[in-house]
């Protein structure tokens, strides 16, 4: 099984968008899955279940953009890897949740080959580092923990957080999920934070999520380009998606 790996250089987010659904809407069992690698101009994008009110301080210079993902509120911007991952499923054999899972692997060892430990946690898609120590291989501590019944990573992506009350004290987000599946297929996907601006993030609540902090590979003292990380990233993504 392969993949037809697209580099799409600077892209603006809403044109690319609309590509992405339109080649969902349009393909058939024969199309090829394609994974598109990219970056964005500044923007701010908000999830199905998204609460606009986690844009506490709009910005004239970001624009929102409500989309049909999962989730809440993220950004993208100049200096973060995004991937989109056009799959088709059923061709994989396997389900959303699973794909969740090889997704979050392949970023754990891409931010590996740099030295970085990082790990995920159930019921908050993404992938977290010790602020204090993003080298130390010591296990990260069981958190964010959850007031109630914490959501799937799968129902967090359909539908957004509910009823959770998390606990990020000591973790930051280095890389966000968030996928849309129509007939099987997916799209959307992922954004990998490596030398960015990190002040458009205070201006919303993360994923939804008060005074969960963001980081990117440069705050862990990473002094690796663009296209080096994306480069290992895709390598990671084709290799966990093939399994």
């Amino acid at each position: 099984m392969s993949f037809l790996v697209k580099h799409l250089g600077v892209a603006d987010y809403e044109s690319t968008y609309q590509a992405m659904r339109e080649f969902t809407q349009q393909r058939d069992s024969d199309t090829p899955d394609e994974i598109w690698i990219l970056e964005h101009p500044p923007v701010f994008t908000l999830g199905l279940a998204g609460d606009a009110s986690n844009l506490h301080s709009p910005s004239n210079q970001i624009p929102l953009v409500q989309v049909d993902r999962g989730g809440e509120i993220t950004y993208h911007g100049p200096g973060q890897i995004v991937v989109y991952l056009l799959l088709d499923l059923r061709r994989l054999g396997i389900f959303v949740k699973e794909l969740v899972s090889r997704i979050e692997q392949a970023l754990i060892d891409s931010l590996a080959d740099f030295g970085i430990q990082a790990e995920r946690h159930a019921g908050a898609p993404g992938i977290y580092i010790r602020l204090n120590d993003p080298f130390s291989h010591a296990i990260l501590p069981n958190k964010p923990q959850f007031a109630g019944s914490a959501p799937s990573s799968n129902t967090e992506l359909a539908a957004g957080p509910k009823n959770i009350n998390p606990d990020f004290t000591g973790l930051g987000k280095i890389a966000a999920l968030g996928i849309k599946v129509s007939k099987n297929c997916t799209y959307h996907g992922l954004s990998l934070n490596v030398d960015m601006d990190l002040s458009a993030f205070l201006k919303i609540n993360p994923c939804g999520y008060q005074g969960l902090e963001t980081v990117d590979m440069k705050y862990c003292g990473v002094q690796a380009s663009w296209q080096e990380v994306s480069s290992v990233l895709a390598q990671k993504l084709s290799t966990y998606l093939q399994a």
